[in-house]
């Protein structure tokens, strides 16, 4: 038996955040990091709460991948505030720091008190990024930055109540994380498209968020003010973040959380690195020819809906890879690791390590193929070399 979950509420267009007009409460804990709060974001949320005589506390203090440390000063602040409201506002790393500081908080008063009186503080994300569609998901990711690792966090109490999806939000974000971040829209819903845990429904956002990066991504890219490119990418990695949480996602997010956080890369752009290279593990394809034709056969599928070539299952998956590998030289991502100036010891030294991190990843399970300790080994040694044929 499947389950599909249909949540938040989702509010979008370039009025969305006029939902916040409406909302009731009398304490609201905000959640945000600093460049929010120095472009004026922020003030676009507290000038409403103002009218509305709400009082607010702002915890500024997340950075991109958000620490575990910083978690728990946002943990301190919360208890103290003890919010009926929680808006997060920003990035991904925003709205995941907020998703775990309110996850700990309710598991910390879980030990003193009766399940039943806490109450759970009304929760609005806010993205201003259109990249991990954290505003409907049940997925937080924090960094140790003490051991290097990153730790996916998964619990359905994280799924906020409200995202409010604005592309007048994401106009000023420059092309770079434009297409690092639409690069992990795209890794979100072919992961969930070929995921153990794929379904009709799934299936249905998964496509649709494909589309939208193909058709719009490189708009967006070449001309942040092009809103109508905006607007599809953002609801784009809304409708991916729909598709992953219910479907789960695959090794190459594994990958890119070990790498990533060993190499303080940033995790859309690391995630667009490993994707030809997933593909064509996924796939089994070799020499041509693919070894794993169930896999392969999705990838074809999305192949076809992008109009790429596609009569066999080998001929989409490889159009497909093609087609990642154009879309990411356009944008400036590199076709392998050796080409960051990244030392072949350097990077060989942490592998095992980061092996490791890949096996405890809880993104690995829904990968539709098994992979073992050489099977990883060999995906980090290929991304770092690069391979010919693909």
């Amino acid at each position: 038996m499947k389950r599909f979950l249909v949540r938040p509420e989702i509010y979008h267009g370039s009025n969305a955040l006029s939902y916040l007009e409406g909302i009731e409460g009398k304490r609201a804990f905000i959640v945000t990091d600093p460049f929010m709060v120095k472009l004026g974001i922020v003030t676009k949320v507290t000038d409403i709460l103002e009218k509305k005589h709400i009082h607010y506390d702002i915890f500024d203090e997340v950075e991109p991948d958000p620490s575990l440390e910083t978690v728990k000063k946002g943990l301190n602040q919360i208890i103290y505030t003890k919010p009926d409201l929680l808006i997060a506002i920003g990035g991904g790393s925003s709205i995941d720091a907020a998703k775990a500081i309110m996850c700990f908080c309710i598991h910390l008063k879980e030990k003193f008190v009766d399940t039943h009186s806490i109450k759970k503080p009304w929760f609005v994300a806010i993205p201003t990024t259109s990249g991990t569609g954290s505003e409907v998901t049940s997925y937080s990711v924090v960094t140790d930055k003490v051991n290097n690792i990153k730790i996916p966090l998964n619990e359905a109490l994280m799924i906020p109540d409200v995202a409010i999806l604005d592309e007048e939000l994401t106009k000023t974000v420059p092309p770079g994380v434009t297409g690092d971040t639409g690069m992990d829209v795209l890794t979100h819903a072919l992961e969930a498209y070929v995921s153990v845990q794929a379904c009709a429904y799934t299936d249905i956002y998964a496509e649709k968020a494909i589309k939208s990066v193909f058709g719009y991504l490189l708009r967006a890219f070449k001309d942040g003010n092009d809103m109508e490119a905006r607007a599809k990418l953002h609801n784009g990695s809304c409708m991916a973040g729909i598709a992953f949480t219910n479907a789960t996602l695959g090794i190459n997010h594994s990958l890119a959380h070990a790498f990533g956080a060993k190499f303080k890369l940033s995790h859309g752009r690391s995630n667009a690195i490993f994707l030809p290279y997933v593909i064509n593990f996924n796939a089994g394809l070799v020499n041509g020819v693919v070894k794993n034709l169930a896999v392969a056969e999705r990838y074809a599928s999305i192949a076809k809906i992008l109009n790429f070539p596609a009569a066999t299952a080998s001929e989409g998956t490889r159009s497909l890879i093609e087609g990642i590998k154009v879309l990411n030289a356009v944008l400036g991502i590199p076709a392998a690791i050796k080409d960051m100036n990244i030392s072949k010891d350097e990077f060989e030294g942490c592998i095992p390590e980061m092996i490791e991190g890949v096996l405890q990843d809880i993104c690995t399970g829904g990968n539709p193929i098994h992979v073992s300790e050489k099977d990883i080994d060999g995906l980090f040694r290929e991304a770092f070399k690069g391979l010919d044929r693909l």
